[in-house]
């Protein structure tokens, strides 16, 4: 069953990514059983401790993490984003983006890729452009103000957004028909009922 990997550091923002992993992991509105399972990568494999206070042991390390084995790498925003602490985590991303796998970064990861200059070529969302514009950057000008952003392999959130986050993340792995995830965006981001009766008629 392919991989779908998933930075978890000290302040992790967890709630950015929930919509996206519980939906990879356990996609309700689909016929067939799921098609992937999500794996957790850090810089070791001690225990991290998210902003929400829960405790993570990660499967596997940053040095175990092999972009030919991964379907995508996520990374939510945090704290440390942006200090050489991180930089390791750029670097993994990077690696993907080199290889064509996709990389989906929310809040504060847009701003460790602004940094790292991963999104000085590419179109990409974040906050706002003034929080990115703070890394020094030079992609500016491939800013867009909408709340999640794709551009090639890359997709890009901001941390108040992680519905829209999910559905690009879906979208780019199939785990939704089309027309099925449409249903799942108008329940989840619009709060719309005809949402779920679509998708219990699925």
């Amino acid at each position: 069953m392919p991989a779908v990997h998933i930075a978890v550091f000290d302040t992790f923002a967890d709630w950015e990514t929930g919509y996206a992993t519980a939906h990879i992991v356990r996609p309700q509105w689909q016929k067939t059983p799921g098609r992937y399972r999500v794996v957790t990568v850090a810089l070791t494999r001690e225990p991290v401790t998210t902003m929400g206070g829960i405790r993570i042991t990660p499967d596997i390390t940053l040095a175990e993490l092999k972009p030919e084995d991964s379907a995508m790498l996520i990374l939510a925003g945090g704290d440390t984003w942006g200090t050489e602490a991180m930089t390791p985590f750029t670097d993994a991303a990077r690696r993907f983006l080199d290889a064509g796998v996709p990389v989906a970064a929310a809040c504060g990861a847009t701003f460790g890729l602004a940094v790292a200059g991963l999104l000085d070529n590419r179109a990409h969302t974040s906050n706002a452009a003034e929080y990115l514009a703070a890394s020094g950057y030079g992609g500016g000008d491939r800013f867009r103000d909408e709340p999640a952003v794709v551009d090639g392999a890359l997709i890009t959130a901001s941390g108040v957004a992680p519905v829209h986050f999910a559905r690009a993340i879906l979208d780019r792995l199939g785990v939704y028909e089309p027309s099925v995830l449409q249903s799942w965006f108008k329940l989840y981001a619009h709060r719309d009922p005809a949402g779920f009766f679509e998708l219990m008629a699925v």
